[in-house]
């Protein structure tokens, strides 16, 4: 399915999605947001990264930041924090820049306040600026990177077929969700307390069910 101009949902939000449907709902439909103390610093540090007109040459690095992407199949636009280019021998994979002669090989960086996550609320968002980058540019991607600010770490993150069925159904549950304006149901688990919009979805009201359970009924339920 081809998703037009006007259907198209910010690729930020499928973070959100895969951590939790409902603060999805609740950003996304409601309109809702506050902010704690990581989200606090989740904006200083890109506030430092998202400067589009910013770039860097490290050697034969080119780091581009705050580039505009999208991708018609998953209905998702956004921007990503910083994409390096080195160079290329080859056409194949590769891109050229308007302001830079050759051939490029792209690499997508998401940068991240924290560190590692136990889930993959990450790994689904950086999947989804290299499948944005593959349609857009007509190439193949193997990988991006994870940087976390807190242990200063770089992670490669392979994006297999796993990862990108998993990527595009959570964007197409996004859009099914969307098109309903039904936010999802609250379910408590330990990471509640953690999140800045919790005295708004007060996920105790609702009676507790495992989120494996949960996350299972949005993502991996087999489609009929």
């Amino acid at each position: 399915m081809k998703y037009d101009d006007e259907n198209m949902l910010m690729l930020s939000g499928i973070q959100h999605f895969m951590f939790c449907p409902r603060q999805w709902g609740l950003i996304h439909l409601s309109q809702e947001w506050e902010d704690n103390s990581l989200t606090t610093e989740g904006k200083l540090l890109h506030k430092r990264v998202d400067d589009p007109f910013y770039r860097q040459k490290n050697g034969d690095i080119i780091t581009l930041r705050s580039v505009h992407v999208a991708s018609h199949s998953l209905g998702l636009y956004g921007i990503t924090d910083a994409i390096e280019l080195t160079p290329s021998d080859s056409s194949i994979n590769t891109i050229r820049h308007p302001h830079y002669p050759g051939y490029w090989n792209v690499l997508p960086v998401e940068y991240k306040r924290g560190k590692q996550k136990p889930n993959r609320c990450d790994e689904v968002q950086l999947a989804a600026q290299v499948m944005c980058l593959e349609e857009m540019y007509q190439i193949q991607l193997d990988y991006g990177a994870l940087y976390y600010h807190e242990v200063r770490r770089r992670d490669v993150i392979y994006v297999n077929e796993e990862l990108r069925e998993l990527t595009k159904k959570c964007a197409d549950k996004m859009h099914d969700i969307f098109s309903s304006m039904q936010i999802p149901k609250s379910v408590y688990s330990p990471h509640c307390k953690r999140c800045s919009l919790y005295d708004i979805c007060l996920p105790l009201v609702c009676k507790k069910s495992q989120v494996s359970t949960y996350l299972k009924k949005y993502l991996y339920e087999e489609t009929t």
